[in-house]
C-alpha cells in the first residue's frame, strides 16, 4: 500500500514536471520571434514613410498652419514649434512629431465659430472626424479627434470658452505616425 502512494506521488510530479516545461517551451516559443536581445519590438500595422528631422518638422507645421487656417479664427498662436518623440517600440530608428499649440486672445464666438468651421473643413480636406463631442471634463468643452492618411498625422482639437480659471481659446495637438530616420544616431539629443 505504501508504495502505491509513492509511485503516485511520483507520477503527480513527474506530470507536474512535464507540464511546467510543455508550458515554458510553449511561451518561448511565442516570444522569440519578437524579442530582440533584451528588448521586445512592437511591429506597427503601417510602414514607416522614410523621412528626415528637418522636413518631418516643417510638415507639422504645414499641417498645423493649414488647421487654423481651416478655422477661420484671427487670433494670437502660441509659440513653441514641433517636437520629436522617439518610437522606440517599435525601432530605434522611428520618431513622430508631436505639435501642441492654441489659438488664443480670441471670443467665446470665434472659439464656437472656429470649431464650426473647423468641423465642415476637415472632411473636404482628407481629414476624418474619428470623435466630436465633449470632453471628458468637469467643463465638457467641445472636442474633435481626426485623422489624415494621406498627411500621416492625427489630430485634438478643444475649444475652451471664457471661464473664472482662464481665456478663451482653441487648443490643437498634433501628431504624426512615425517616420524613418536615416539612422537611430541622426535622432540623438532631438526634442
Amino acid at each position: 500500500m505504501a508504495d502505491t502512494r509513492a509511485t503516485g506521488r511520483r507520477i503527480r510530479r513527474t506530470t507536474k514536471t512535464i507540464r511546467g516545461t510543455a508550458l515554458a517551451v510553449a511561451l518561448t516559443g511565442l516570444l522569440s520571434p519578437l524579442s530582440v536581445g533584451c528588448s521586445t519590438v512592437k511591429e506597427l500595422d503601417y510602414t514607416p514613410v522614410r523621412m528626415d528631422l528637418e522636413p518631418a518638422r516643417t510638415k507639422a507645421k504645414q499641417v498645423s498652419s493649414s488647421l487654423v487656417e481651416m478655422t477661420g479664427v484671427k487670433g494670437k498662436v502660441s509659440e513653441p514649434g514641433p517636437s520629436v518623440t522617439r518610437c522606440r517600440e517599435y525601432g530605434d530608428d522611428l520618431f513622430s512629431m508631436s505639435h501642441p499649440w492654441s489659438v488664443y486672445e480670441i471670443t467665446d464666438e470665434q472659439v464656437e465659430a472656429g470649431l464650426i468651421n473647423l468641423r465642415k473643413a476637415l472632411n473636404g480636406n482628407g481629414w476624418k472626424i474619428t470623435k466630436d463631442g465633449k470632453a471628458n471634463s468637469q467643463a465638457q468643452d467641445p472636442e474633435i479627434y481626426a485623422e489624415n492618411d494621406a498627411e500621416q498625422f492625427a489630430l485634438h482639437v478643444t475649444g475652451n470658452k471664457k471661464s473664472a480659471t482662464g481665456n478663451a481659446m482653441i487648443l490643437f495637438k498634433v501628431v504624426s505616425k512615425c517616420f524613418k530616420a536615416e539612422s537611430a544616431k541622426s535622432l540623438d539629443g532631438e526634442y
